[in-house]
């Protein structure tokens, strides 16, 4: 088994998402060679800011440094595919950030081409590492047939149209947009829990804000009100979003996603009923646990390493009443990611969720966007 500080790994992206892969990979004692933003002058305050030892020019330069093993790419959602394949070609191992690509056409072409080259890829749906969430898909497997799964992906911070990012323009990040930002996260954790695949969806979509007010100048993700100068922009992708989702063997599933739901900062939830009980779980309280039963009180779990599954207690790094949280389901994932490189394990058999995964969740936002085009079931 290698160490960690032995694998070089370049970041590329130094926006919101980006110095949150940076922090979690110090935290696990990866060697980060560098990051790359946008432009020269940017990558080097990027570097400053994060304490990092080298500032790229270009992607480039980052592909062609001996000393990088792997990359993360934590960019706009339409340079995925791009940066992706461009880095398995070069011999790199990938972590990007979701969605995967913008068509599932592109999105398995990098499955594909993951396996032909024999190279880890993965895609960041980090909440599965949540370690209640690694809890809760351990004890799945022994309450037998799921019933149902509810829930909702909610947050606030697209309330106003005078909010605005990047994502909310269809070239930049898809015409699906609250469905692929937050959406994705919530089905593929469920997935992944339950070992569900789903059989056909029905979607009702909706764009709040036809129109919102772009500042001239620039702003960060999750930035307050400034007073900015503004110009007028047309949306076309979602704010909100109901889905019904029809598993394979007969469970069913709804999901509401929303970016304009006022003071629900970044709320994932979902409620999973089997035959021999249920379960509970919201992003915005991670340490509790709801167990659900029919002949006894029903329970709230508190994560505490000594009572987890062995799945979870992996994962888990501080001990029963020191919350873990957010950042902490970064490094869960990336542990996944070089645990698999370090001892050279193959790329079928991972926990860190994968590009073939990823793949899937472009499949589920397409046949997601037919439906709410059609207004019909459409089958996956």
């Amino acid at each position: 088994m290698r160490n960690f500080n032995s694998i070089g790994v370049a970041v590329a992206g130094a926006g919101f998402i980006g110095p949150a892969h940076v922090e979690a990979l110090k935290r696990l004692g990866v060697h980060i060679t560098g990051i790359l933003a946008r432009g020269c002058a940017k990558s080097e305050a990027a570097r400053q800011r994060l304490g990092l030892p080298r500032a790229y020019a270009s992607y480039d330069e980052v592909l062609a440094d001996h000393d990088v093993e792997a990359v993360h790419l934590a960019l706009p959602n339409v340079l995925h595919y791009e940066f992706s394949r461009r880095a398995l070609m070069a011999g790199k191992h990938v972590m990007c950030e979701k969605p995967l690509a913008l068509h599932a056409s592109e999105a398995y072409e990098l499955a594909a081409l993951a396996n032909k080259v024999g190279l880890h890829a993965g895609v960041c749906y980090n909440i599965r590492f949540y370690p209640l969430n690694l809890d809760a898909r351990a004890r799945l497997k022994k309450m037998g047939r799921t019933f149902s799964v509810v829930g909702h992906y909610v947050q606030d911070w697209l309330l106003y149209n005078t909010d605005y990012n990047w994502r909310v323009i269809a070239r930049e990040g898809g015409m699906l947009r609250a469905v692929a930002d937050i959406g994705t996260h919530w089905m593929d954790l469920i997935v992944s829990m339950t070992g569900l695949k789903v059989d056909a969806v029905f979607a009702d979509l909706r764009t709040v804000h036809k129109v919102r007010h772009r500042p001239t100048g620039e702003i960060k993700t999750f930035a307050g009100p400034s007073d900015v100068a503004r110009e007028p922009v047309d949306i076309e992708t979602d704010d909100t979003g109901c889905v019904l989702l029809r598993f394979k063997g007969g469970a069913q599933g709804v999901l509401w996603v929303s970016q304009v739901t006022a003071g629900r900062k970044n709320s994932l939830r979902y409620e999973i009923s089997t035959e021999k009980g249920a379960l509970a779980w919201n992003s915005e309280r991670p340490n509790e646990l709801w167990l659900g039963h029919r002949d006894k009180p029903s329970e709230v779990f508190l994560r505490d390493p000594a009572l987890l599954s062995d799945l979870a207690r992996g994962y888990t790094s501080y001990p029963g009443g020191h919350n873990e949280g957010f950042p902490d389901s970064f490094k869960g994932c990336f542990k996944a990611f070089y645990l698999a490189i370090a001892s050279g394990a193959a790329t079928d058999d991972v926990l860190y969720p994968t590009f073939e995964e990823g793949a899937y969740e472009v499949v589920l936002c397409d046949a997601i966007l037919q439906s709410h085009r059609e207004e019909r079931w459409v089958s996956v």
